[in-house]
Order: C-alpha cells, then sequence, then structure tokens
C-alpha cells in the first residue's frame, strides 16, 4: 500500500475543473490520484499525476484502489452536468450521479477514509427567491442534474450521521476561465458552456453564438450567471480540504463572485477582450433554465478566509481566451 498521508483520490480528475484541481493539489504539495473514465475528460488534462482509467461505479476497481492507496481525501468532480441533456435524459444523471456516487461513498466508508469533497451547484436552490442566494436558501432542484445532486447531498449527510463521514460541499455557481500558464483549458465534447462558447466563435471555430431566451426578467432579458474563475475555485477546495483534515465540522459553502452577468454582457465582454466581432442570434429558452443564478459567498470567505484572486469577468474570457490558443 501506499502510505504518503498526502494522497488524495480525484474522481473525474481529467476533465475541466478536476484536472485543474490536481494543478492545485501538486502545486500545495499533495500527491493527488486520479480516477476518470474518460467519458468527459482528456487523459492529456492530466499533468503530473496517475491516472487510473475507470468508473467510479466499479466496485472491484475501487477496493483495489483502495487497497493500494491510504487516501487522506476523496474529491469528487466526476458528475454528469448538463441541464438540457439531463431533461431528455434523465436515468444516465440518476445512474451516474446518484447510484454511482452512493458506490464509491460506501466503499470510501469502508475503507476507512471519511474526509469527502463533493462537487455540487447552485441547481439545487432552483428558481432563486433572493437576488443573491445564500446557503440556507430553500432546496427545490428544477431539473434532473439539480435533483441528482441535491439527492448526493442528502446522502453525504446520511453517511456523516451513520459513519462519520467528514464532508464539504462546494455548490458552484459558473466555473470558468482557465489555468493562468495556459496548460489546462476548457474543452467539452460537445462544448455547452457559454464562455468558451463565445470564444470559439471569436476564433472562427463556429459562426456565431444563440442566445437561449431573451424574455427573462433581467435587465436585458437574457439569463444572468455568476462566473467564478477555475483557479479560485480551487484554491475554495484546497482551504475545504485543509479546514476538514484539521478537524473542522462538516461545511456546506456556496462558491461565487457574488456579481452575476448577462448572456448579452458576456458577449460584449468577450467582443473587448478578443476586438473580434461575435455574431449573436437569438433562439427559444432551454427547458430547466433559471432566469438569475448569483451566489452570496460571504460565508466561504468568512469560515475559510477564501479571498477570490480574479473576480472579473474580463480576466476570466482572457485567460480562457490565451489558453484556446495554447490548446487549438
Amino acid at each position: 500500500m501506499h502510505t504518503d498521508s498526502k494522497s488524495i483520490l480525484v474522481v473525474g480528475g481529467a476533465g475541466y475543473i478536476g484536472s485543474h484541481m490536481v494543478l492545485s493539489l501538486k502545486r500545495a504539495g499533495y500527491h493527488p490520484v486520479v480516477l476518470d473514465n474518460l467519458s468527459k475528460g482528456h487523459r492529456d488534462a492530466v499533468i503530473d499525476a496517475e491516472l487510473i482509467v475507470g468508473d467510479m461505479a466499479d466496485a472491484r476497481l475501487l477496493d483495489e484502489i483502495f487497497s493500494r492507496y491510504q487516501f487522506l481525501a476523496v474529491m469528487h468532480f466526476a458528475s454528469f452536468i448538463e441541464v438540457g441533456e439531463s431533461v431528455k435524459f434523465p436515468a444516465r444523471y440518476y445512474q451516474n450521479n446518484v447510484a454511482a456516487t452512493l458506490n464509491l461513498l460506501d466503499i470510501m466508508i469502508k475503507n476507512g477514509v471519511k474526509h469527502f469533497i463533493f462537487s455540487s451547484t447552485a441547481a439545487v436552490y432552483g428558481e432563486p427567491k433572493s437576488a443573491a442566494i445564500t446557503e440556507t436558501h430553500s432546496l427545490a432542484p428544477i431539473n434532473p442534474y439539480g435533483r441528482s445532486k441535491w439527492m448526493v447531498e442528502e446522502m453525504i449527510k446520511d453517511f456523516a450521521v451513520s459513519d462519520g463521514l467528514n464532508y464539504a460541499i462546494l455548490r458552484y455557481f459558473n466555473a470558468a476561465g482557465a489555468d493562468p500558464e495556459g496548460r489546462l483549458c476548457e474543452r467539452h465534447e460537445p462544448e455547452s458552456h457559454l464562455i468558451p462558447i463565445v470564444l470559439q466563435a471569436a476564433a472562427g471555430k463556429r459562426q456565431g453564438v444563440t442566445i437561449y431566451g431573451d424574455r427573462y426578467p433581467t435587465a436585458d432579458g437574457t439569463c444572468v450567471r455568476d462566473y467564478i474563475h477555475i483557479v479560485d475555485l480551487c484554491h475554495a477546495h484546497l482551504l475545504a480540504l485543509r479546514a476538514l483534515t484539521e478537524g473542522k465540522k462538516s461545511m456546506i459553502y456556496n462558491l461565487g463572485t457574488g456579481h452575476g452577468y448577462s448572456v448579452l454582457q458576456v458577449v460584449d465582454v468577450a467582443r473587448r477582450v478578443t476586438g473580434k466581432d461575435i455574431k449573436a442570434a437569438m433562439g427559444e429558452p432551454r427547458a430547466g433554465d433559471s432566469a438569475v443564478l448569483v451566489a452570496d459567498a460571504a460565508l466561504a470567505k468568512q469560515e475559510l478566509n477564501w479571498v477570490p484572486s480574479y473576480p472579473d469577468l474580463e480576466t476570466i474570457i482572457r485567460h480562457a481566451w490565451q489558453a484556446m490558443f495554447k490548446h487549438s
């Protein structure tokens, strides 16, 4: 057995957020081990860390991995994340996001690993009842993606009661941007996130951008989202990991900047950053989209001393734009 006291299992570590997390863990002196089935992730995104190709639904493989390593903690980034896809194919989301995570939690506990950091989402809140969402906001997800994450949150809390699981549930708003050094970028296939789509249009890789609806109750009629730089997101995970391993009680935090930008504003900032004329066409609204999702992240800032380094949208888009060219 590898007995490195700083070994961290990063499930989904070949994906966008997970691969950036691996870089953060390495920089902080941890030893990340990646488990990823590569259905969404990329082998070459795992930089200077061991990659085990496999699925968290595979109990036999998990047993083997936990017998080989003495993990300090598990970080889970392996959920399916597309709202529209979840509405069309809910079974995929409940199978991967809920059932497979249950398998992971069960085997973790059996092997005595008690620190768990879960990548959750603002989608658990559903339609917001306030301008900025706090962690005490009611949970009423409006699509299968959000419901699958909510179900996992409830499972985690039950394992905490029954088996002493110590957890950090981190509810992201919109992860965006890229490693400032350009070692990684955001690349989903097919791409569904707004900022990389807009930048692909700027780079001539697609004809333009479709905006899904302009009749929402917002200033310009388009959806408003809170974009958080991927580096700041990973830093919050590191702080949560340290807090858990130093004995802090389990925690639930929102991660966002507290400032919302509409789709049209994102397109305008991207035009300014890239110097390109980005064509935008209006389309029909998508099922399951909330009008406004903006975080109140005061609790994470207060209790973890978390301070975002790149809170402005222009920097987020500039880093994403620079990284896109390094990986094109």
